[in-house]
């Protein structure tokens, strides 16, 4: 789990100076290997923490290849108000009234005009999203799919120059990810991959994950050592249970249920929700807030029982972890979790009854799940350097 930041638009980087990788500050200038037009803007939103989270990847993995990179986030070109409005009514949606935003998701995954209604809303946003790019803009990367129905007319006019590229944080391919004038689709798995297809997307490219390298499967060693570092036990099976940077869903029962299942030690992380870590401060187990050094957490653990199929999955995933989806939150949260079960991904455990018998069946794989695909950070820079057109074809 990565810390999720709102940040304003990045200072231009002084000549022979380049941009520090994300989560670091301090190091010393380096040689600007940037030629003329290699600089991107990067366009996430700090909801939860996983649309930054990305962006922060890729602007690390981009940095290496001497692309300078300006981080937006998206609510910025909103008017101020309803940036705390939208961020906070969603997560009071999730956590208030989970049944209307599951209503919510599936009307507009089943009404193109309702997400036309939702575009056409946003349309004040262009004006302002143009006047936070900086000048030579080169390429526009979208981690949020919402910023997609503002950068995708931008660019289908012709207001916008420079190519737009989306990484879909999901695995499933909602409707408000999709937008005309967006030139390629970045999805990281086959099924989502024929989702984008079945919906009419062009130009959809198979990526891996936006997730550190760091997140390896485990080994003895490393396993020891990281129970150490976070002060759990030797010995015995653990699980790590996850709800995102906000601790969203039923997480509170999930870890009593995963307890009462007596096959594993719960490790409950409840993010930034400390009213979460409250209410679970006496459970038997380990109950952490915000985790830092998520890919060490990982080493320690046994298994991972998560709700949502987003960036904690992921990482989870890339670490090689077996993973059940349980209870998962409503709306994207349970299509992710039809999507990851069907692809074999994960177990998705409806049925409490049953969970016992899934936590103790799950045994550490000895590769991560995911095959091999394309680098989106190359799959950026090549889009970069020679450009494209509308239609996704080289200029």
């Amino acid at each position: 789990m990565s810390n999720g930041r709102g940040e304003r638009p990045q200072a231009r980087i002084p000549p022979g100076a380049r941009p520090a990788a994300a989560g670091t500050c301090g190091e010393a200038p380096r040689p600007d290997r940037r030629r003329d037009g290699e600089r991107i803007v990067v366009v996430s939103a700090d909801i939860g923490a996983g649309h930054d989270a990305a962006a922060a990847e890729l602007a690390a993995r981009l940095a290496l290849d001497g692309v300078e990179v300006h981080h937006l986030n998206f609510f910025t070109s909103l008017p101020k108000p309803l940036h705390r409005v939208i961020r906070e009514g969603y997560r009071a949606l999730l956590r208030w009234c989970p049944l209307s935003y599951d209503a919510l998701f599936t009307v507009t995954d089943r009404s193109p005009p309702l997400v036309a209604t939702i575009r056409a809303a946003l349309r004040p946003a262009r004006r302002r999203m143009l006047m936070q790019m900086p000048p030579d803009i080169g390429l526009v990367v979208s981690t949020f799919p919402f910023a997609n129905q503002v950068l995708g007319p931008l660019r289908h006019s012709g207001r916008l120059g420079a190519p737009v590229v989306t990484y879909v944080t999901d695995f499933v391919i909602h409707p408000t990810w999709l937008a005309t004038g967006v030139d390629t689709y970045c999805v990281i798995h086959e099924a989502t991959r024929q989702q984008a297809a079945v919906r009419g997307a062009p130009n959809v490219q198979l990526v891996d994950p936006l997730v550190p390298a760091r997140y390896q499967p485990p080994t003895d060693a490393t396993r020891h050592a990281a129970r150490a570092q976070f002060a759990l036990p030797e010995q015995g099976r653990l699980a790590l249970i996850v709800a995102g940077s906000w601790g969203a869903g039923d997480v509170a029962r999930t870890a009593r249920e995963v307890l009462a299942a007596g096959c594993v030690t719960p490790v409950v992380v409840c993010g930034r929700n400390g009213s979460l870590r409250r209410r679970l401060a006496g459970l038997p187990g380990h109950v952490m807030g915000w985790v830092d050094d998520m890919p060490t957490l990982m080493q320690a653990v046994d298994l991972v029982v998560e709700n949502a199929g987003g960036l904690t999955c992921q990482q989870a995933l890339a670490a090689g972890l077996p993973t059940i989806t349980y209870r998962p939150i409503p709306g994207h949260g349970r299509a992710n979790a039809q999507v990851l079960a069907g692809a074999g991904l994960t177990t998705y455990v409806r049925d409490p009854a049953d969970l016992c018998q899934e936590l103790t069946r799950a045994a550490v794989p000895t590769a991560p799940a995911f095959t091999s695909a394309a680098d989106v950070a190359a799959i950026v820079s090549a889009t970069l350097r020679a450009g494209v057109g509308p239609d996704g074809n080289p200029q």
